[in-house]
């Protein structure tokens, strides 16, 4: 069994000489971890192997990505075959009009598409398309959920207790974010309909959109309660404003996304990662009059929108690979192996005599060390305490084999089977053990 930091010294060389060239020594933050992250060198199926040699379960998928693990035969086939026709263009292809299609077709509250190049972008130019649709310029967004890294979808992601007042202070992530950008935005606490209320009662005629995940993994991987969207879609239509769903990672949870487990229809929704097959993605989707602000058949747009590699055939045929792949035969799967993996290891926590709560739906699941009712983003905030605790999980994970997130979060993939479920479980089982014993 490899143990973590000793076991990976190819990972260590590694990160020094990245660090000669990178801040940090890497380009993503969420892949830091400390002393020194480890270096992915190839994966196959639900399995990623290290420069070191070391073979784990990938329960991360890439931050929940690449929903059929890696080199699924359909993707590689589709690029392999556009690769020597050309990789990007100026000019649009079929491929995005048939993926395009195929999202129309399995999103009810979807009349169009427009693609861009990952969910960050696609969650920015949704907010910018309610502002261009409404001629307003606040947003509403939930306190601590993850939305990419714009400005305003930023606001109030990591609040702490010290700056917790009754209603949600906007609070910056990034420093020298400009006074500005807080003051437009109206952070409000999850799953609670009242107070969503007040704020669109207060500020309605302000507000463009209210934009929420409907189960946000920063801010604790809780699902919404369907009477609270449903009070918060009516109380933002009848303000004249827009819902915005970021189904970014969301939409995994089933054949139509979240919206449609939920049966609820927003104007506009935010997509990206399992829509590209394992390539840079986004798309926002909604309704035909609102995604009129991009077109520009009539002269300059209300909004214009474009970028150099956006819908390029590649990440087309690749997503329509992965799409057509995801049946609903395929979501019944990985509902049965979350629900395994959830059931079994919050019977973990309890035969260990650890606080804690798995939560999560779908392929999706999320461990919490608290015995607070999980709520919302400020009923799962970690002490010091269950922050250690949280690294031991990890890491102790990491020497049994598993790779999942830092914060405790488990993306699964279609190639797992039953058999690899039990495999991860009795990881989990044997580390909270080790960080009970602790």
């Amino acid at each position: 069994m490899p143990s973590y930091p000793g076991s990976f010294p190819k990972s260590r060389q590694l990160f020094e000489r990245a660090r000669k060239v990178m801040p940090g020594g890497n380009t993503r933050t969420t892949v830091y971890i400390d002393p020194f992250p480890i270096y992915a060198e190839r994966g196959e199926g639900c399995r990623v192997w290290d420069v070191d040699g070391n073979v784990f379960y990938d329960c991360i998928n890439n931050f929940t990505s690449m929903i059929h693990g890696y080199a699924q035969p359909e993707a590689v086939a589709a690029v392999n075959a556009q690769m020597p026709h050309g990789s990007a263009f100026g000019a649009p292809t079929l491929r995005e009009i048939e993926l395009a299609e195929l999202l129309v077709d399995r999103l009810p509250s979807a009349d169009q598409i427009r693609f861009a190049n990952s969910g960050t972008e696609a969650v920015m130019m949704a907010i910018k398309a309610a502002r261009a649709f409404t001629d307003r310029p606040k947003i509403v967004k939930i306190e601590g959920a993850y939305h990419g890294s714009y400005d305003f979808a930023e606001v109030s992601l990591d609040s702490a207790p010290a700056n917790w007042g009754d209603m949600p202070n906007s609070t910056a992530y990034a420093r020298g974010t400009p006074r500005g950008v807080l003051d437009d935005v109206i952070a409000v606490p999850f799953n609670d309909a009242e107070a969503a209320e007040a704020v669109f009662s207060a500020h309605g005629a302000e507000i463009a959109a209210v934009l929420i995940d409907p189960m946000p993994n920063r801010a604790g991987l809780i699902p919404a309660r369907r009477d609270y969207l449903e009070r918060l879609v009516k109380a933002a239509h009848a303000a004249g404003a827009l819902v915005i769903f970021d189904e970014v990672i969301s939409f995994r949870l089933g054949y139509s996304g979240a919206q449609g487990l939920w049966d609820i229809t927003p104007d506009l929704t935010a997509l990206g990662k399992i829509i590209g097959g394992g390539f840079p993605v986004g798309a926002i989707a909604g309704r035909a009059e609102v995604m009129a602000v991009f077109d520009p058949t009539r002269g300059k747009p209300a909004l214009p929108h474009g970028g150099t590699f956006t819908a390029n055939p590649v990440t087309m045929r690749a997503g329509i690979a992965a799409m057509q792949a995801l049946t609903r035969d395929s979501f019944a799967h990985l509902d049965a192996l979350g629900e395994t993996l959830r059931e079994g290891t919050n019977a973990a926590l309890k035969k260990h005599g650890l606080p804690g709560s798995c939560v999560g739906l779908g392929s999706l699941f999320k461990l919490h060390f608290t015995d607070n009712p999980i709520s919302d983003y400020r009923s799962v905030y970690p002490s010091a305490k269950e922050k250690t605790k949280l690294d031991r999980f990890h890491k102790g994970l990491l020497d049994r084999g598993v790779l999942s997130a830092s914060y405790g979060l488990f993306a699964l993939s279609t190639p797992m089977t039953v058999a690899d479920a039990e495999a991860i479980l009795a990881a989990i089982d044997d580390t909270l053990a080790e960080v009970a014993r602790a």
